[in-house]
């Protein structure tokens, strides 16, 4: 893969590195900020990716429902 060395300033190596998660590349986090849109079929993709359980799946259900007989912890917007 072809590579180019770009100069920056200070302030914005700092935003980069503040963005910067585990492994990921500077290349990474600005073709993740830069990039194309992402869409809806995104969105679709990172959850089937995540893989969650159906015994979690309900168990976010039985919380969801809790909160919403407790007006305090369930504000209606």
């Amino acid at each position: 893969m072809a590579v180019k060395t770009i100069t920056i300033d200070l302030e914005a190596y700092e935003l980069l590195r503040r963005r910067k998660r585990g492994g990921a590349s500077f290349s990474r986090v600005i073709k993740e900020h830069f990039g194309a849109p992402r869409k809806g079929r995104d969105l679709l993709a990172a959850i089937e990716d995540l893989a969650i359980d159906g015994d979690t799946l309900e168990a976010l259900d039985e919380l969801i429902a809790r909160r919403s007989d407790d007006l305090a912890a369930a504000p209606t917007l």
